[in-house]
Order: C-alpha cells, then structure tokens, then sequence
C-alpha cells in the first residue's frame, strides 16, 4: 500500500480505520508502516480521495 501524495487531503480516515495502526500522520505526510500493514486495504477503500493504492 502507497499513498498518493498529490491526491491525499488528509482527511486520517486510514489512520482512524487502520486496524493495526500501520498508518500515522508525521508532519503534513500520511506515512503506511508497511512491516506491520497487513494489505487488508481498509484504508484504500474509506479513503475519500482514492489516495491509497496498491503496490
């Protein structure tokens, strides 16, 4: 999983939905821990702006 920075609004609907908290706000970016992200695509599919997308 990916976020696409040019379409993120950073809404954090993946950062409140991520089931493990694979996803976090550092600064003004949205950042996928992709070690502990389980590709279940929860966050690709609440996103409002099809920020997220599948490597």
């Amino acid at each position: 999983m990916r976020v696409v920075p040019e379409k993120c609004s950073k809404s954090l609907t993946c950062v409140e939905i991520c089931p493990v908290k694979a996803i976090t706000q550092k600064g003004d970016v949205i950042v996928i821990d992709e070690k502990i992200c389980l590709g279940c695509g929860c966050c690709a599919a609440s996103c409002p702006n099809a920020a997220i997308e599948y490597e």
